[in-house]
Formats: structure tokens, sequence, C-alpha cells
């Protein structure tokens, strides 16, 4: 039942490397859980304020994050900026779980495309208790649609490297397709979409099968059928990872829904909210759920 929201917190989060990233949490007046969001790569946390918003007025306390190099966590500028890709996994989310976990109450993630990647990589994933992940995938070109895969080959093939060599970081501002990326996303983002299982097929990453493997926590893994990017096919060679989690695939289908068309942005435009009230439904069936209450 949706209560009244309390005003938003600006935060300042320290990473276990020294880094500081803006936060913003949203408190509920009666929290019976928490949520961390785990945004998509280069996407600022303002995009997942109507989400955020919705889930503190139902109950869960949530908190978002602007990733090192992106939005109000971006130096002034990117060029000469360094970093690694899973920085954004295993410090800056990581502060985000140690945040939260100091409140005694169950704590939840909402992974949105990388932000489902993330959750495999925490070194501190043991304090959430259940995970929710809209449009991850693999990330490889083969899993996308024919014209799409051209449409992404031609950007890592020839756009981006021009661009990279120009600027000196992934200036998608200049293509009109959101946030500026630091070099070293761009580097490590390239290098794993090359492999139909993302960086599981990385030599370099191979340790990661083990790790991933190990992990037990309730997953759900949803996607839309019209997700060029991240469909079915491609969560669930990403997913396939989880191989001793409690999983579960969740197929979207916009037009059986009455939504609008969600892509791969719109798990978290206000029409979807039918989607984010089945999230937030699954967490309070959760067993540590009932325990709290």
């Amino acid at each position: 039942m949706a209560t009244e929201s309390l005003a938003p917190q600006g935060l300042t989060l320290t990473a276990a490397d020294g880094y500081q990233l803006a936060a913003t949490l949203y408190p509920a007046s009666e929290p019976r859980g928490q949520i961390l969001v785990g945004s998509a790569t280069g996407v600022p946390q303002g995009f997942y304020r109507r989400f955020a918003e919705f889930a503190a007025s139902n109950g869960f306390t949530t908190l978002t994050l602007d990733y090192r190099g992106i939005g109000a966590s971006a130096p002034a500028s990117l060029k000469g900026f360094e970093m690694d890709y899973l920085d954004w996994a295993d410090k800056d989310l990581a502060a985000g779980v140690d945040y939260l976990g100091q409140q005694d109450l169950p704590l939840y993630l909402v992974g949105h495309s990388f932000g489902g990647h993330a959750f495999g990589l925490l070194p501190n994933r043991d304090a959430i208790h259940a995970v929710y992940t809209f449009g991850t995938g693999a990330g490889w070109h083969g899993w996308m649609p024919t014209g799409e895969r051209r449409k992404v080959q031609f950007m890592w093939n020839l756009v981006l490297p021009l661009i990279v060599a120009i600027k000196g970081y992934q200036a998608w501002n200049w293509l009109g397709l959101g946030e500026d990326l630091p070099k070293g996303v761009y580097r490590d983002w390239k290098r794993w979409c090359r492999y139909p299982r993302y960086f599981f097929e990385d030599p370099k990453m191979a340790w990661l099968n083990e790790h991933f493997a190990a992990v037990r926590t309730p997953i759900v893994g949803a996607v839309s059928l019209d997700d060029l990017w991240a469909g079915p096919d491609s969560r669930d060679a990403f997913m396939s990872a989880f191989s001793g989690a409690a999983y579960q695939p969740l197929d979207i289908d916009p037009k059986a829904l009455s939504l609008k068309p969600l892509g791969h942005m719109g798990y978290f435009r206000p029409y979807a909210e039918p989607l984010w009230r089945d999230a937030l439904e699954w967490f309070a069936s959760q067993p540590q759920a009932a325990a709290a209450a």
C-alpha cells in the first residue's frame, strides 16, 4: 500500500579506494526493506528517480548512485581519467551495499543491464537477500536482431574507435546516446562484447565462472521481448553463470500488458509502473521479508 514519501536526501559515499560518489537516498516512512539500484552503463542516477520514489512510497527505502565518471560522480574532464569498467561494481556499487547494510532491514538489488552484471562481482554480495534485474544480457551482437547487430558492429568497429582516438574517452554525447564514458569502460566493454557469453569467455576473466556459480541468492532476470540489446537469448547466455542460484527468467510482452514499447531503457520510464509493482511484490514474498514484518 502506497504511503506518503519523505524528501530525498543527497549523500556522498566513499568507495573502498577513497573515490567520492554522489548518491541519493529515498526514505520510506515505514520501511519494510531497502533497495539498491544498480544503474545501466552510462546512465545517471536521476533516470531511476521515479522508480525510487515509487519504491519508497511502497515501503522500500531506496538508494541510487552515480558510478565514478558518470553524472555527479564525474571529474571535470574524462580525458586522462583512469579506471576499469568493473570498478563500478566491486568498488562503487559495493559502497552502496555497505551504506544500506548498516540498517537491520532486508536488502535487495534492482539491476538495470550492467547493474545485473555488477551483482555477481560485488565483494559484499552476501549482504543482498534477493535480486531483480531488468534488461541484463551478454552484450554480444550475435544475440541481437540483424538490423541492430549491423548498427552495433558499425559503432564498435568504426565510429567509436575514431571518437575515442580524438577525444580520449567514449563521447556518447557526440552521438546523442547519453553520458560520456571513461576510456577504461570503453576498452573493457568492447573486448567483452566480442564473446557470446560476455566476460565469462575472456581468458583473463576465467575466474568469474566459479565466482558467479557460487551465488545462492534468489534472482529474477526480466527482459522485454522488444529489447533489441538484451532479449531472452542474450539474458539466458549471461544468467546461466548463476548456476547455483534460485533463478527465475521472466519474459515481458509489452503488448500483452498494454504497455508502451520498452526496448532497453523503458523498464524505468513512468509507464512501466506495473513492472515495478511486480518486483516489489516479489521482494515482499521472500522469506527474510516475512521474518522482518
